[in-house]
């Protein structure tokens, strides 16, 4: 097929003053789709090349325009007051949310385009027509998806989860006990609970973008670092913390940061109010309070460099075949024939 593809993001590292952490998936999954025979064409800017300077070479194509395609597929963009819905030329805009509203106006308006909607940051409201419209389906990267919508996870490239060596990442020397990279979107409420009180006690690192910190003065942020720098991190750090904005742990969304993390030798603690935590993480692993997470440091420093460790490195990896590439594609690829398939016989019939 040939798939106009809408993103608001890079394929490679961009640039480090931004929050995309599709970064970490996006390019092996559109590889993935390249290497299945689709055609696909981005219809949104060319970020890479017009902000981080970076010339991906022929490999992908991009197009302003409406070009010809049989399916349309979007990650979906929602409103931020005072950037992309401001006037076009106004200080600040970014057209993504301009550019998708002329995409589906186009093609899944106008000429019934079959599209694909993907809602990585689940902001399409519940009730939105394009839940309910023929020729649209909407995925989600959640284990239990709003009803009607499917399971479409970010996915790992199962070769980079081959070549993961518990044994070698146990042997790691690491100086943090407690390191995150991300985003402080939302995560007030988990970051309070669990991360908080365990950085009173030990050696802790905080990076990415967090503006209201006041409350947490014994925390070491260090700012936003560069999407490469984060693999630096998780491999300086015994143990992070998966917090989630309340809307993911809810339906079992679990972020990029998991295998980020667990590739590193990184081992994730999971709060036990994430639906399904026991699927992303080792029992051992769950936690319920902040105490709870003390607890969990205090054993893994204990076992650090041993087999324990090892195996349970080994047992977070195995787990990562849950967001298996050749998966999500497998279902992406299911849900772009079901829909053209649908879409021929409608207007077959009309």
């Amino acid at each position: 097929m040939k798939i106009g593809y809408s993103f608001w993001g890079f394929l490679g590292n961009g640039v480090t003053d931004t929050p995309d952490g599709g970064r970490s998936h996006r390019r092996p999954f559109v590889d993935a789709l390249l290497a299945r025979g689709h055609d696909i064409v981005f219809l949104q800017a060319d970020r890479d090349r017009l902000e981080a300077g970076d010339d991906l070479g022929d490999a992908y194509a991009f197009d302003d325009g409406s070009p010809a395609i049989d399916v349309l597929f979007l990650e979906w963009r929602w409103a931020i007051p005072g950037r992309n819905t401001t006037l076009c030329g106004t200080e600040g805009h970014t057209c993504d949310l301009h550019r998708q509203a002329q995409l589906i106006n186009h093609f899944t308006v106008r000429h019934r385009t079959p599209t694909v909607i993907w809602d990585k940051d689940r902001t399409l409201r519940a009730e939105s027509a394009w839940r309910r419209t023929a020729h649209t389906l909407v995925c989600e990267a959640a284990l239990a998806p709003t009803p009607g919508a499917r399971s479409l996870l970010f996915p790992v490239a199962e070769d980079l989860v081959a070549q993961a060596d518990p044994g070698a990442l146990a042997a790691q020397r690491r100086d943090l006990v407690l390191g995150y990279v991300g985003n402080q979107y939302d995560r007030d409420e988990p970051f309070e609970r669990f991360f908080a009180p365990a950085a009173t006690h030990v050696d802790h690192l905080v990076a990415g973008k967090w503006t209201k910190t006041d409350r947490w003065p014994h925390v070491r942020f260090v700012g936003r670092i560069p999407f490469e720098a984060a693999a630096g991190v998780y491999s300086r750090s015994l143990a992070t913390v998966l917090m989630l904005p309340e809307r993911y742990s809810a339906v079992g969304q679990m972020t990029q940061r998991i295998f980020e993390a667990v590739l590193a030798g990184c081992l994730p603690l999971a709060p036990a109010d994430i639906r399904f935590a026991d699927r992303f993480v080792p029992q051992e692993l769950v936690v319920r309070s902040g105490r709870d997470v003390l607890e969990r440091l205090s054993y893994l420093r204990e076992i650090a460099s041993t087999q324990q460790h090892a195996d349970l490195i080994a047992a977070c990896v195995d787990r990562l075949s849950l967001f298996g590439l050749t998966k999500q594609v497998d279902t992406l690829e299911s849900v772009l024939h079901g829909l053209v398939g649908t879409n021929a016989t409608e207007q077959g019939a009309a």
